[in-house]
């Protein structure tokens, strides 16, 4: 069967999907100092292209909920691909046509954030309508990439590095815009079906009348922030646990969070027709509130690190669970209601860690009392979806 006829393309093609908008968020950060040294720009400027990327996805979320159905979802998500391709490239020469460098690194991220923000909106809604079998068992492989991809960027680029030399880093950024562009033409050429029928999606302001809706809102909310408010801490705790440097808990930490987050998306991949979907997302919730509480009360500091990869497993299943349970319950939701739920879920991500550093500030900056200020989410997911069960379960 030709690439244009088979549907596992498109499902492999939102893959690389999720990888590309990997490289998107963990590539640059691994640059803020080789940023710092080489461009002269003071690391707190630097830090702030973290936060401007991750808003500018926000704005795109909300822009694409209202644009995509009139453009067109192949012509929105090969342009995503080739935006991401163009600013990822774009670090590695952008900034030598300014006067001040920090405005060509500003141009390329708000390049690729462009394209990530489409990419979180498109590839979900896409494979959600592949008439292929097994949808929860897609959605929740399809997240496990960006977990991967995470790590993927991390250990080679790590690796380039310690082989070629940190000097060297315009040239690995070239190459990892390569991926982009290929799954740019990978996304031409893949068939893309239709979320809905034209004139069958559901109005927005009727989404927005729906108290269900809104429990989906607030369970992406806490799912974000379930992830966010312990990973942002992950190295912390491998520095502590391992008693390893700074460099190793950086990569250790995070590493770990990543790795048991995309095995949990694998596993529930594996079993997602055997369990009920609600239950399942009630007993993560329950494990991560446990995780949150080993890690932050556990007088073993490795103990510790072990509470921060069960968040890692506890929290895989929230997001594409969300997504997969609201795809049940509003069938005709379109693009607007992907949309909305990723912006909901990316203001938890941004929520969840602010939270844990108020708190650890109140705690005169007790880091491992501060995180568990975050049990918070898990505990009002379950309540959330607690309450969902109880409202009607006409499709709507």
């Amino acid at each position: 069967m030709s690439i244009k006829n088979n549907y596992n393309h498109t499902v492999f093609a939102c893959y690389f999907g999720y990888v590309v908008q990997a490289i998107v968020n963990n590539f640059a950060p691994l640059l803020f100092l080789t940023f710092r040294n080489e461009f002269g720009i003071p690391l707190e400027k630097i830090t702030s292209l973290i936060t401007i990327n991750f808003l500018f996805q926000l704005v795109v979320d909300v822009i694409a909920a209202k644009v995509v159905d009139k453009i067109g979802y192949r012509k929105c998500i090969v342009a995503a691909q080739f935006f991401s391709a163009l600013g990822i490239a774009g670090m590695g020469f952008l900034p030598n046509l300014f006067s001040d460098p920090y405005y060509g690194l500003l141009i390329s991220i708000l390049l690729y954030a462009l394209g990530g923000g489409l990419i979180e909106v498109l590839v979900s809604p896409i494979v959600e309508a592949c008439p292929i079998k097994a949808k929860k068992a897609a959605m929740s492989l399809l997240h496990s990439f960006y977990c991967w991809g995470h790590l993927f960027v991390v250990l080679l680029s790590t690796l380039f590095f310690t082989l070629f030399g940190i000097e060297n880093w315009r040239i690995l950024a070239l190459v990892w815009a390569v991926i982009p562009l290929i799954n740019g033409f990978y996304f031409i050429k893949v068939p893309i079906a239709p979320l809905t029928a034209e004139g069958e999606q559901i109005p927005i302001k009727k989404l927005f009348s729906s108290k269900t809706f809104w429990l989906f809102i607030v369970i992406m909310v806490c799912a974000g922030a379930s992830e966010q408010g312990m990973s942002q801490w992950a190295s912390t705790f491998a520095e502590a646990g391992l008693n390893v440097s700074k460099t190793v808990g950086d990569l250790a930490g995070p590493s770990l969070f990543a790795i048991t987050m995309g095995v949990s998306r694998v596993i529930y991949s594996k079993i997602s027709e055997k369990v009920d979907l609600n239950k399942y997302m009630t007993a993560c919730a329950v494990l991560c509130i446990t995780s949150y509480a080993i890690a932050s009360f556990s007088g073993n500091a490795a103990f510790s690190l072990v509470g921060c990869a069960m968040c890692g497993f506890s929290v895989g299943v929230m997001w594409p669970g969300a997504f997969s349970l609201a795809s049940e319950k509003f069938p005709r939701g379109g693009t607007a209601m992907f949309a909305f739920l990723a912006l909901a879920g990316d203001f938890g991500c941004s929520f969840g860690p602010t939270v844990v550093g108020v708190a650890t500030d109140f705690l005169n900056d007790d880091i491992k009392r501060g995180v568990f200020a975050a049990v918070i989410f898990p505990v009002i997911l379950i309540v959330s979806l607690f309450f969902m069960t109880k409202l009607t379960k006409k499709k709507i």
